[in-house]
Order: structure tokens, then C-alpha cells, then sequence
């Protein structure tokens, strides 16, 4: 497998040339990797005009993925995901004046709502019955195909694998989507690694139109590469102007220090990589085995997570998150019901061994998790008005009644408890005591709502 890029960054800096060009360091180590950190250079291509080395280098990424084409991002499943619905919605033939609709589970990433705000849709959001957790929101197909039995939305759009490691039947889903005329988008952020197993778990081979990997997440790649893939079925216009809706959202200056990562990680891929994965999901999964017999409870998840089911467990996750900080584990996520451990082949038996012995022999009683009840908050304006009217930020209690102006959500993909242009209800205001968020940016007054 070629590497492109990273051939051209390194002879660059092997020939010692004088940089009379971006950036400023002029390749002085001051951090140790400013050689390899350069510019649009004559050679270099250029990510969002890309037709040399960068069109190469993911072309590469595009046969591995078995994608009908994969285009590159140095910032992130974020800017992938804005892109990713910039493209449903050119493509939906909406007619002057039709307002864009984007079915949606509601665990999103915050991302999707300030896309929503930055593109000016409005969200057909889905509930299934079963949330086990603020991060969970598994969407059943028969509960897709009755949302779409009432609309026709640009796109339906969900999350997984989820925060926590559950996983949404990607294939059932597609198949109900395009049978309404529907495309699939996915993030798949937490899941670029899918592809690489026996047999693939990819959105790409399961039917999905649209779906961003945060490589960065689970392969060896630097923080902020990620990848839009466009499916082999998917419209023609996903692939043709995928690169224009990225550079729409993306900096002029993307790092060639996390293009050169992707490039590299296309040999690792090429590689052994899948037999090494393959492994790691067999002792993971031994893992998980001792873990309950050790006394902890552990969910079924993604073959790279360990989480622990911490109510069931009679821990608190956030206690149970500090007794392994102590010991020099940190982990992914936590909350007061679950505490998520996210792997890959580069962790080895030591890393096992020691969590095994941070955790010990669990005797705690398992504690009753409340069950997450999502409140279905009034939209009375659109996600574009509230986050551009102006706001103010208040306790929980005083917001009781007022306007969301920002999703009340963490960065982690999770389920909003209020969505900007709902109203915070007393019901609401219960689970931001429940889940520690103490304030909340609302619509200022003298700033109603009014409906778009």
C-alpha cells in the first residue's frame, strides 16, 4: 500500500530546503514534529482541490474501506457530519420555499444540532421505547418505518455505534430508509475499526449512503482525522460533491500532520491490522467473561468497549472512574450508571492485567438503575433561531419555562435533555439535576420564540 503523502512530507524535509513559506516555525523542532509540518506547497496537493498525492492517499483509504469514494478531514467526524447532511440536503429536490426535515435519533452529537442551526433544517426526532441511558437511543427499524409512513424527510440520520458501545441493525435500517426514497447517513464515529472485521460490521457494507469514521477514535491516526465514505449505491451527487460540502466547514490550513497520519494508517490497515484486531476482540471478550466473574456487570457492546454497567455493579461510575484514576487507568467515559473503557490492538495484555487488578473482586449490591425517561420537549422555534437570537445563562431552576438557546447536551453523541428551540420543563430540569448540569443558556427576554 503506498503512502503518498507521507513520502512526499519526508524527502521535503530530507532535502533541508530553505522555507520561505508557511508555517512560521520554518521546521525548527520546537515540539519535535515541525520537520514534517508543512504547507500547500507546490507538490503537496491541497485537501479540498485535492488531485495528487492527497487524491491518491484516498483513493487508497476508499479501496480499503470499500467506499464508492472516501475523502479525507483534519477536523474531525465533526466537520464530516455537517458535510455529510449539506449533501442530503442539496440532494432532497426540496422546492422553493419547502422546509428541509432530517429524521434523526436523538442521541446526536452537538455537532448535528449546530449544523442544523448553520444549514437551517428542522428535525423529525425519533424516541424507540428502550433508552437504557442518556447515550443510548437504539432505533428499531418498525419505529423507522412509522416515522417514515408520516414524512419524507431528506435523510434519516443515526449514531452508532453509541458512546456506550450498542449498535443499531445498520442493514434493517437502510433497507427501511431506501424503501421510502430515504438516503442513510451514520455516525460512525466510534466505529472506522468495523470494516476490519470478520465479517464487517461497516456502515459501508450495510447499506448505508453516507457515514463518517472518527479514525482517529480507534486507529492509530492523530486526533482530528476522520473520513466521510459515500456507499457504492449511494446518490452519484454524494460522491461527486462530497469535497465541496467538507470544504464548506473546514479550515483553508488543514494539518498535513494528520493527513500524513491518515496516509500512513492506509498501510497499517493493508497490513496484518485484521488478524491483530480480530485477537484483540477474542481477549476483550475474555476479558468482559472475568470481569463478571470477578463480581463486575459488563453490557454487551462493540467488540473495542468494556462497559461496565455500574448500577447493576452497585457503584457509582464517577466513584468507580476516580478508584481507577488513582491507579493510573483512565478511562473513556463515565456517569453515575456506566463507566466505558475503549481499546484497541495497541493496548497489550498489560493494560488487561492491570485493570483486572485495579478493579479486583466486586462485592458491592447491585444498586436499582432509574430508568432514563426522555423528555419530549415543545419545539416552539427552529435550532437556527434560538442559537442566533441572543442568549443568557441561568440555573436550571430559573430556566424552568424559558427557551433553550443551546443543546444541553456533553460532547459525547447523547440524547439532548432540552434542544435548542424547546422549552426547558420541570421534567427537565430533573434530569440536569440528575446528570450534574447545574446552568443553562436560554433565549434572552425581550427575545420570544417565534416559529419558522
Amino acid at each position: 500500500m503506498t503512502t503518498p503523502v507521507a513520502d512526499f512530507v519526508r524527502a521535503y524535509a530530507a532535502a533541508n530546503p530553505v522555507r520561505l513559506h508557511m508555517p512560521g516555525h520554518k521546521g525548527v523542532s520546537f515540539l519535535g514534529c515541525e520537520a514534517l509540518d508543512i504547507t500547500e506547497i507546490t507538490g503537496a496537493d491541497s485537501l479540498y482541490e485535492a488531485g495528487g498525492i492527497i487524491a491518491g492517499s484516498e483513493a487508497n483509504a476508499a479501496a480499503l474501506f470499500g467506499s464508492a469514494r472516501t475523502f479525507y478531514a483534519a477536523e474531525g467526524s465533526s466537520q464530516c457530519i455537517r458535510a455529510m447532511l449539506a449533501l442530503a440536503l442539496w440532494n432532497a429536490g426540496l422546492k422553493p420555499g419547502e422546509r428541509p426535515v432530517v429524521a434523526a435519533a436523538r442521541n446526536v452529537h452537538k455537532s448535528f444540532l449546530y449544523a442544523a442551526a448553520l444549514l437551517d433544517f428542522d428535525i423529525f426526532w425519533l424516541w424507540p421505547e428502550v433508552r437504557p441511558s442518556l447515550c443510548s437511543c437504539i432505533v428499531p427499524p418498525e419505529e423507522l418505518e412509522s416515522a417514515l409512513s408520516q414524512i419524507q424527510p431528506a435523510a434519516v440520520y443515526v449514531t452508532s455505534p453509541d458512546y456506550l458501545g450498542g449498535r443499531c441493525d445498520i442493514a434493517a435500517l437502510a433497507e427501511t430508509a431506501h424503501r421510502h426514497g430515504v438516503p442513510l447517513l451514520v455516525d460512525n464515529a466510534h466505529g472506522a475499526y468495523l470494516r476490519f472485521l470478520q465479517p464487517s460490521g461497516h456502515p459501508m457494507d450495510l447499506g448505508a449512503d453516507l457515514c463518517c469514521d472518527s479514525a482517529h477514535k480507534t486507529l492509530p491516526v492523530l486526533t482530528g482525522g476522520a473520513y466521510l465514505h459515500a456507499g457504492p449505491a449511494a446518490p452519484a451527487s454524494f460522491r461527486e460533491d462530497g469535497r465541496r460540502a467538507l470544504a464548506l466547514f473546514g479550515s483553508t490550513s488543514p494539518s498535513y500532520l494528520i493527513l500524513q497520519s491518515l496516509d500512513l494508517c492506509n498501510r497499517y490497515l493493508a497490513g496484518d491490522f485484521p488478524a491483530r484486531l480480530a485477537a484483540s476482540a477474542a481477549r476483550l471478550e475474555e476479558l468482559r467473561e472475568q470481569l463478571r466473574r470477578d463480581g463486575w456487570a459488563v453490557w454487551e457492546t462493540d467488540p473495542l468497549k468494556v462497559t461496565v454497567d455500574c448500577a447493576a455493579s452497585g457503584w457509582d461510575g464517577r466513584a468507580l472512574a476516580r478508584r481507577l484514576r488513582g491507579r493510573g487507568i483512565e478511562c473513556e467515559y463515565c456517569d453515575q450508571d456506566d463507566l466505558v473503557l475503549m481499546w484497541t490492538p495497541e493496548n497489550g495484555a498489560a493494560d488487561r492485567q492491570r485493570l483486572l487488578d485495579a478493579l479486583g473482586r466486586n462485592a458491592a449490591p447491585p444498586r436499582q438503575r432509574v430508568p432514563f425517561a426522555a423528555v419530549r420537549g415543545e419545539a416552539v422555534c427552529s435550532v437556527r433561531e434560538a442559537m442566533f437570537l441572543p442568549h443568557e445563562t441561568l440555573p436550571v431552576p430559573q430556566a424552568v419555562g424559558r427557551i433553550c438557546g443551546a443543546p444541553a447536551v456533553g460532547c459525547p453523541p447523547a440524547v439532548p435533555i432540552v434542544s435548542a428551540g424547546e422549552t426547558v420543563s420541570p421534567a427537565a430540569a430533573e434530569l440536569f439535576r440528575r446528570y450534574g448540569v447545574e446552568t443553562v443558556e436560554v433565549l434572552r427576554d425581550g427575545f420570544p420564540a417565534r416559529r419558522g
